[in-house]
Parts: structure tokens; sequence; C-alpha cells
């Protein structure tokens, strides 16, 4: 299919007023925002986004998972549509472009098309996918895990919040359960356009990142007991202290990235401590381990050197422990030729541009079991993300569209 031409850009001031828009819904309470999913917050979200497309001329479907699908016809209705898009729930100290922006740069793309009058010969459809964070629901990548077949839907809906409430009560509950089967849908490719959430194009100056891999994670959920008693009279050499347990672990877990420096990585970030009190020695820990990297014998070698080590340290202090794996996906290898179209759409465009390999998992990474699948990043001020101080530029925001932009039209066609 013949290229757009290089005049074809979005119109950034309507994509950041968007932008600015949606982050009044959810705000935070230090410039950023807390929409996590299958809240009110993400319901009222999700209104504005259909609000928009079907403005913009778009039917919207949803299906079962609560995964949204604003589609644009195209001139034959027999062409596998184009999907392009990402997520609109946030971390709970979340940033406002984190997601958001590949969302309603999707949305910008159905607008300057129609602004244009350009008509495609496949149908272009923008893809909100439920629950990407993880944080609320664990795993990450949830709903668009359940639509490439990595996830059972039943399962998924079962999955329970720190509250207690399962997700599939809480979408039903925000009126976005819908009845089209999840999975259902065939796609002529899919694109992700992603903040970078890294520091490396803002510091070698390029516009925008081709994405060519995305790396593996592991994420394992550890629960180490031990035996809740008193801080001030319990002797030292009596205690069982579940927390002390974690700390050696948590040194571990840090010890095993280090020794596969410099593409591995590994951290905790999120610790629930029982009974949670200041004079009471914990009971009882349960912590997640998150290892990645773009190398799936390294995170297997990470897993297994986790379970024999802290196995070890919990026997040596009289601790028990337990591991269940609550997410993960292999290294990811993108389509060559939809990365190819991202790539050649910044040539065209005259941004400055470099492959980058994906630290983060997006749904992108489920997509591409299913279907030819890229993704572009843009940069983030100092590569800082899953923070209410998360910030792009405009400038970056319209890279990053444009490239995308270029990248679907090429894709989908141009009738002329």
């Amino acid at each position: 299919m013949s290229a757009p031409g290089e005049n074809l850009r979005i119109n950034a001031d309507r994509l950041w007023d968007s932008l600015m828009e949606m982050a009044k819904i959810g705000p935070g309470v230090a410039g950023g925002n807390n929409r996590q999913t299958l809240t009110d917050a993400d319901g009222e979200g999700r209104a504005l986004f259909q609000r928009w497309c079907e403005a913009a001329g778009c039917s919207m479907g949803l299906d079962s998972m609560g995964n949204m699908f604003a589609r644009r016809e195209g001139s034959d209705p027999e062409a596998l549509p184009v999907y392009v898009g990402s997520h609109l729930d946030t971390q709970p100290t979340g940033g406002k472009y984190d997601g958001v922006l590949g969302v309603l740069a999707g949305l910008e793309i159905l607008r300057s098309l129609n602004d244009l009058d350009i008509k495609t010969r496949h149908p272009i459809v923008v893809t909100n996918w439920t629950n990407e964070e993880g944080t609320r629901y664990a795993p990450a990548m949830l709903a668009s895990g359940v639509f490439a077949g990595v996830h059972a839907e039943d399962w998924a809906k079962a999955r329970l919040d720190a509250e207690g409430k399962s997700f599939g009560d809480e979408l039903k509950r925000i009126g976005w359960e819908g009845d089209e089967p999840v999975g259902a849908r065939k796609m002529q490719a899919f694109f992700e356009l992603h903040i970078e959430q890294g520091p490396i194009l803002e510091a070698e100056g390029k516009d925008v990142g081709i994405v060519t891999h995305g790396q593996g994670l592991s994420w394992t959920e550890v629960t180490i007991t031990g035996k809740d008693s008193h801080t001030g009279s319990t002797p030292m050499p009596m205690r069982r202290n579940a927390g002390l347990g974690m700390a050696r672990v948590l040194e571990l877990v840090d010890q095993i990235a280090l020794s596969h420096a410099p593409d591995a990585v590994g951290a905790v970030g999120h610790i629930d401590v029982y009974p949670n009190s200041r004079n009471v020695i914990p009971g009882k820990v349960v912590f997640t381990v998150d290892f990645r990297s773009p190398d799936l014998s390294v995170i297997e070698d990470m897993e297994a050197r986790l379970k024999t080590g802290a196995a070890g340290i919990c026997d040596e202090m009289g601790l028990g422990i337990s591991f269940e794996k609550v997410g993960g996906f292999d290294p990811v290898a993108f389509d060559p030729a939809c990365v190819g179209a991202l790539r050649n759409a910044a040539e065209r465009l005259g941004y400055a541009h470099r492959d980058i390999i994906s630290g983060a998992g997006h749904d992108a990474c489920w997509i591409n079991r299913v279907a030819p699948t890229a993704m572009v990043m843009c940069p983030c001020v100092d590569g800082l993300s899953h923070n209410e101080a998360e910030e792009i530029s405009k400038d970056w925001a319209m890279a990053g569209a444009d490239v995308l932009l270029h990248a679907v039209v090429e894709t989908a066609g141009i009738v002329e």
C-alpha cells in the first residue's frame, strides 16, 4: 500500500486538550491521576471516551471483559480492521499520560482523518483495554490477556482486590460489562503508542522510539509466616519475625538481579505486613517480587534462585514460606512489518528516532500473540512514570501520534 504524504499530521492542540480533559477525571493528590480500574472514576472516563468516539462518527463495541472498541468504517466491509489503542486506567498515584496517550492518540487519528475527509479501505478501531495496570487486580494486562487466550475469563473475573471485591462484580457495578465474546475479533494489525517510562529517549534527544521487543516479566507473590508477638516482651532469640525474613529476601532479590546486569532488573514494590502494628512483631508478610529481562532463560534462572534462596533463609529462621506466580509473560518480538511501518513513518516525517526495547509490560505484548503488532514510544521527562509527577511535552505527544497515524493509515490503506 502507498505511504501517506508527509504533510499528513494530527491536530496536536486537540490531542493535548483531550489529555487534559481526561485528566480531570479521577484526579490525584499531586497533579496526576488516581483512576484505578473498575472504579467510579474509571466508569466516568470510559463514558467521556465513548461520547468523544460517537461524536467522531464511530460505533462502540464492548466485550464481556469491558474492553472498548470504537470503530470507524472502511470502504471494504470484508477487510480486517487495523486496531490502535492502549488503556485509560491508572496507578493509584499515576500520571496523566501512561496509557491514556495511546487511547486518545488513536481517537485523534480518527478525528484527523475526518477533518481531511480521508477514507481507508480497512476499518480502524480504537481500543481501551481493561485493567492494564494490574494494581487493583493482578496480573497486569488482564483483559488483553483474556482476549489473547492467555487467561481464562472466569479466572480473571474471580480476581479479588485488597477489599475482597471481585473483578467481575465491580465490572458489572460500574456498568461496563458487554455482551460480546472476548477474543472474537480478528485484526489486520495492532499498534500502540505509549510513553517510554524510562530515560533513554530524552537523554539521547530522540523524538520517538521504535519498539522492537518487549522485556519479559515475572511476578511472584511471596508469603512468609512467623508468629506475631509483643515487640517489648518477646526475647530476641525466641522471635519468629516474618518482617526480618522479608528484609533478607529483599536483599536476595537485589543480588539476583545484579548478577544478570545490565539488562535484568528486580525489585519489590508491593508489601503487606500483618498485623501492621507498631508494637507487634510481624507474624505474616506478603510481597510481590518483580523480575524482568529480555532473555527468557535469565527470567527462569532468577525465579529458581529466588525460590531456593528464600526457602533457605526462612528455613534457617524457623519461618514458613510459600510462592505464587501472579503474573508474567515471556519476552516479545514485535512484528517486523509493523515495526517497519513505524520506522518508515518516523523517517518520512523527519523525526529523530531509535530502536528500543520496552522495559515495561503493555497490552501489545499479549495482542502480539494473536495479531501482527508493534509499538512506538515518546519520551517522558527524567524517565519518570507510575508517579503523579510524570510529564511529557506537547511536541513529544505530537511526534508519537504522527508516527502512529502514518503507520495506521498506511496499513489501513487510503482510498483514492
